[in-house]
């Protein structure tokens, strides 16, 4: 029997001590999330977070090293963010040059906005999953994790 684990690429911009999130209003009240979504068939986790970035926050990307990785194991976690298993792959990512974050013209549901929101307020806002105190150690101590594609292999 396999187990599925669903796959999730992410965009980690911070810029000027602010990162740029996006902000959504639902059930839980207004609450933040990097941009980010699952892997579709037939593409990369860099083409992932380059096309996540793009729906959510109409920018382009240019993808940077692995940040961190963030598992969601539902079975340990009251099932709190649902029932899927899933690894979040958290790239840090620049902003192309002729990139400004906005509202995409169809957002996500519950999608009500893009936001710089400086790092110093991080923690005082409900950030999804809550990652605060690792994008403030990310951001100081900048240790990557190197990630490897087959096709770079010779």
């Amino acid at each position: 029997m396999t187990y599925p684990v669903r796959v999730r690429a992410c965009a980690l911009i911070i810029e000027n001590d602010s990162i740029l999130l996006i902000e959504y209003e639902d059930e839980r009240g207004t609450h933040y999330n990097l941009p980010a979504g699952g892997v579709e068939p037939n593409e990369s986790v860099i083409e992932a977070v380059k096309r996540e970035a793009k729906e959510e926050a109409s920018i382009d990307v240019k993808v940077g090293s692995l940040a961190f990785i963030y598992e969601y194991a539902p079975h340990l976690n009251a099932n709190k963010y649902g029932d899927i298993h899933s690894l979040q792959l958290i790239f840090e990512c620049t902003l192309t040059d002729v990139s400004i974050p906005k509202q995409p013209k169809y957002p996500d549901p519950n999608q009500t906005d893009v936001k710089w929101i400086e790092l110093s307020e991080l923690n005082n806002i409900l950030l999804f999953p809550h990652l605060g105190e690792h994008i403030l150690t990310y951001h100081q101590q900048k240790r990557n994790i190197g990630l490897i594609e087959e096709q770079t292999l010779s």
